[in-house]
């Protein structure tokens, strides 16, 4: 899939307010555009995503039948 298809697929099921799939669009898009940047801006992008991802912190509790479907 890539991050045209995500971004339809987050959209028709209301993910845009699920911020664990925002940062997998973010991710796609990332990896679709690696061969256009250099190793450092690569890393600079992979840290900045994963810095966000860490802010998430457990957002799955309580939600687990929801998320893992």
């Amino acid at each position: 899939m890539n991050s045209h298809d995500l971004a339809k697929y987050i959209e028709a099921h209301e993910g845009i307010t699920k911020p664990w799939l925002l940062i997998q669009l973010r991710l796609k898009k990332i990896q679709e555009n690696r061969d256009k940047m250099s190793e450092q801006e690569y890393l600079t992008h992979i840290e900045s995503l994963h810095q966000d991802l860490m802010k998430l912190g457990e957002w799955w509790v309580g939600i687990e039948d929801e998320v893992f479907q």
